[in-house]
This record gives C-alpha cells, structure tokens and sequence, in this order.
C-alpha cells in the first residue's frame, strides 16, 4: 500500500500533491477540515475548506487570509491529485478530506460524529483504503443518548431555576456546541441571551446565511431583573470567573461529552452536567470506519491504542499516528481506570 498521505513535523502531508491536511505548523498550502483552532492554525500562505467554514475561519484567522472554499462533493485537482469534501457532522462547515491518486483513495475524517443534530449536514461515509479517524471517546462507556432527550434534560433544568429566580448560565464550546444551544433552547421558557464570544461566531454564520436565531449578546447595560429567569449560552471558559457574579444567583451547567462520566461537572465548576458531544461516540467510531470499507485504519487523538486495538482483533490493519490535534473537548483528564478489561462485553453491556 502507498502512502499516499504522511505524518510529518508540520501535518499531514501529500507529497503528491504538496499540501497538508490541517497542518499545526504554518506551510504554504493548507486544506482544513474544520474551523476548531487546533485543526485551523494561523499563519499558512494558502487555506482550502468548506464554503460554511468562511465566515468562521476569517473571524478568527483574519479577513485577508488567503481562503478558497468548495462545496461538498465538490473536486479539485492539486498537482494531479483528486482532492474533495465530504460532511463529517462535526460541526457547521465541517468536512472530511478524500484524496485520491492513481487509484489509492484516502480519507481524513478530522472529528466527526453520526449523530445527525439538525444544523449540520450529516455525516456520509466515503469508501477508501484508508481511513484516518479520531477517537476522542473511544471507550465503550461513551454512548450518547438522543439529542432530543438531552434538550428535555436541558429545559427541566432552566424551568427548575427560573422558579427559584436564578439565571442559567449553560456551557458549550463557542463553536459547535452554542450553535445547536441556540438553535434548540425553547424561547417560549424565558429570554435567551449570548455572551460575547457566542454572539460575534453566531453573528459570523448568520451573516452568511446559516439558520441561527439572533439572540442578544449579554451586557453590563442589561438590568439584573432582566436577566432573572433567563438561560445565557457561554463558552466553558467562564466557569469559576468573576464574569459570573454580575448574574448571582445562577445555577452552572456544561454541555460535553466528558459529563459521560460522574465527578467531571464538579471538576469544572458546574452545578450541573449534559452530555451533549460533537464527536462522535463509541459505537459510532466503529460504525462510520466499517462504513468506509477501509482496511487501514489511522487512529489520532483521543483514545487512540484502546480503538486500533480493538480493529486489529478484528482483522484490520490499524495503527496509531501522533498529531497535534487535541480537541475542543479535551481539557479534561483521562479516566484510566474506566477502561474494559474486556471491550465485547464493555460494548454490549447496558
């Protein structure tokens, strides 16, 4: 098998072609997968992704940045090397790279997840003979329940502590997350407010004609009483900040895939914890590479060893390649002691 893509000091590199997929150091041509800052870094001459990646990635890499975007399905050919974009559910304008040359066809999936949440196009499996995967929760304890569930979890929640007069300062990763917040919060429960780094990435996709309610950035000319009942939609980042007295009393909760696990929402602060993920889980890792019908398989960032592991039980050819890919949930340490001792029965057990 060729190895038509590389793992070097600067990305993943197509030597073919003499372009990186999503490289972590500047270099001259730099197709990304998605907007999340440690797949889209500053500093390359030349940007290709997703048209619904624009508004985002010039918001935080600059307005002059040089971008070319394509749509999905869309083709390109870069020194002969077939080069196009597929939806990988991540989040908005989120894409999966195929590159194909002299028959041998590669697949970067960057962090995707099956679930299909309403706001991004759903993920679509590519056949490759090599697919690289994330595996960000790749442990069998990751199972996510359905959206629909959660945002009934979510809404009990804020109607509890508007009948005790509190604010409800919900978390979730200003990209990704706060869109399909603001898309889903029922507004007939109460006012919906945004604070400034949700607002100016919502502000970003709205003006480019992503469905996105415009909701009010949150400020100090608002009154207290006015904020009383209300939910406010914040990046995790203000847990255990004085950002938050302004709102007193309020009630904390953080949306990730981390809340899986008991004893992380008290680890940030929060009062309380959903399990609201943009990656995908467990048995969606597995299913989206038997999908792929690849027989190499890459596994980077997350539980990598535990998921390569699993495939070469299973007669896969897979390995593990390092990246300077962390992920926008991954500020949480590992839970070790969670890991099967055995995987099967782990993966069916309830």
């Amino acid at each position: 098998m060729s190895q038509l893509l590389k793992f070097t000091q600067k990305g993943i590199f197509c030597e073919e072609g003499n372009f990186y997929i999503d490289p972590w150091r500047p270099v001259d041509f730099a197709i990304i997968t998605h907007a999340h800052s440690d797949h889209a870094r500053y500093g390359c001459k030349h940007y290709l992704a997703h048209k619904d990646s624009k508004p985002v990635l010039r918001l935080r890499l600059g307005e002059n940045i040089s971008l070319q975007t394509l749509d999905y399905g869309d083709t390109i050919y870069i020194n002969g090397v077939s080069v196009s974009l597929y939806p990988s559910g991540h989040i908005i304008g989120a894409a999966q790279i195929k590159v194909e040359y002299k028959g041998e066809i590669w697949v970067v999936a960057g962090d995707y997840k099956l679930q299909n949440d309403g706001i991004c196009t759903p993920f679509e499996p590519v056949k490759c003979h090599t697919f690289i995967t994330e595996s960000t929760f790749a442990l069998p304890v990751y199972r996510w329940k359905p959206q629909k569930q959660i945002f009934d979890e979510i809404h009990m929640w804020w109607r509890q502590n508007a009948s005790k007069g509190k604010v409800s300062i919900l978390c979730g990763y200003a990209l990704g997350k706060a869109q399909r917040l603001s898309k889903y919060l029922n507004p007939e429960l109460g006012k919906i407010f945004l604070h400034g780094a949700v607002a100016n990435v919502n502000a970003a996709l709205i003006n480019s004609g992503i469905d996105i309610p415009d909701y009010p950035k949150s400020s100090s000319t608002i009154s207290k009483n006015e904020y009383r009942g209300s939910i406010i939609i914040a990046p995790p980042s203000v847990a255990g900040t004085p950002w938050l007295k302004k709102f007193e009393p309020y009630s904390l909760a953080i949306c990730s895939g981390w809340m899986q696990i008991r004893g992380n929402q008290r680890r940030r602060n929060a009062d309380v914890g959903f399990v609201l993920s943009d990656h995908a889980d467990w048995n969606a890792l597995l299913s989206a590479i038997e999908a792929t019908g690849a027989e190499h398989v890459i596994a980077t960032h997350g539980y990598t060893e535990i998921i390569a592991r699993y495939l070469r039980e299973r007669g896969l050819h897979a390995e593990v390649a390092y990246t300077e890919f962390g992920s926008e949930e991954s500020d949480f340490s590992d839970y070790e002691e969670l890991l099967p001792s055995n995987i099967d029965k782990a993966q069916t057990s309830d």
